[in-house]
Formats: C-alpha cells, structure tokens, sequence
C-alpha cells in the first residue's frame, strides 16, 4: 500500500467520523431501535455512494460550476435536514415514552425503511460532499496515474470507512441504550439533536454558495 493511500485513509476516516447531520440522524433513529439505527446508516453510505458515482462520472463537477445547481440542491438538502430537526424537536416536546423516532404503532418493516430512507437523503442532498469529493480525491492521484481507477478506489474506500463508521455508531448508541433512553435523557438528546439539525438545515438554506 502507497504512502499517499495510507494517508488518504487517515485524512477520509476524519472526514467520515466528523459529526454532522449523517451522525445526527444515526445517532437518533438508532435510539428508536437497533434495526432503524443500522439502517439509517445503511442509508448514510447508499447516500455517499451517490456521491462515488457523480465523483467518478465527472457529473460532480457540473453541479459545483453551475451555482444555480448547485444552490438548487443546496435548498433541498437544507430543507430536509430542517425537517428532520423540527421533527425531533416537536417529538422530544410531545414525548411520553422511552422510544423514539417512528410514529406510534408503526410497523418495524415499515420503521426500517423510513430510517433508511431518512438516512440515504440525509447524505445523497448534502451539498458540501461533491465539493469535498472533487477537492479531496484528485489530492491522491498520484502523477502519471490513470485518474478513473484511483479515483474510484478513493470514493470506495470513503464509502466503506461509511459502513464500519456509521453502524458501528448505531450498535454503540443500542448498546447503551438502557440509560439512552431514559425519559429524561432520551428527550435531551432528542431535543438536542433536532437543534443541531434545524441548526444545519438553516445554515444550508439561508448560507451563502459554497466554494
């Protein structure tokens, strides 16, 4: 393995373990239910996965050159994290019982789809990850190197530090969840992960372009 590969896996392994909304989102449908928190995580690396392709098919790059684009996604992936954070906000005010996430009475199947859902959206209308993609990958191509190859080798790691990361967060969180999800600790983490959220999706709609 080449020392700039050994030092993209550092650099992306960071980048990954960042909190943010993916993280967010894990940590509090993982609260719910081990099933929705995997899932939501499953979700999370569909969502990079998205990114890999636009990466590798050059498609990221249009979208980073054409703000209109490029602020169009940005509004919708802000609306939807605003979303999720208004709707964690208004459960943690209405909470009554030890769970969270999920409508009341709804079915586990259908409980794991949404989280998935939520999960793979939450990452594939992220605006920042074809700016990061498109600055971070062409840093470890080496030169003289055909760029397709290393470059989807690069996105796929990004993916699969996603799989380990990501999961390994939600079985952490269900581990814990005895005390996690007390009434009063399960509504101040349910609380404060919908401001983060309403946070983020603020930040996302009213900022400026992204560079």
């Amino acid at each position: 393995m080449d020392a700039q590969l050994i030092a993209f896996i550092g650099v992306a392994a960071g980048m990954v373990a960042l909190p943010g909304a993916d993280f967010t989102v894990v940590v509090r449908n993982a609260l719910a239910s081990r099933s929705a928190g995997v899932s939501t995580a499953l979700g999370v690396a569909g969502g990079l996965l998205v990114h890999t392709a636009l990466a590798v098919a050059g498609l990221a790059a249009v979208l980073v050159t054409l703000p209109v684009l490029f602020r169009t996604v940005q509004l919708l992936g802000g609306a939807y994290v605003l979303y999720l954070g208004i709707s964690a906000l208004y459960a943690a005010r209405h909470r009554t019982t030890g769970r969270t996430g999920g409508a009341e009475g709804e079915p586990a199947g259908q409980g794991t789809v949404r989280a998935l859902r939520q999960g793979f959206l939450t990452n594939a209308l992220n605006p920042k990850a074809p700016v990061l993609f498109l600055s971070l990958l062409p840093q470890f191509v080496p030169d003289g190197q055909p760029p397709l190859p290393r470059t989807l080798l690069l996105a796929m790691i990004v993916v699969l530090l996603a799989l380990i990361w990501f999961p390994a967060v939600a079985l952490m969180v269900d581990r814990l969840g005895r005390w996690l999800r007390r009434p009063r600790t399960a509504r101040a983490i349910e609380g404060g992960s919908g401001a983060a959220l309403t946070g983020l999706g603020l930040v996302l709609v009213s900022g400026p372009l992204l560079h």
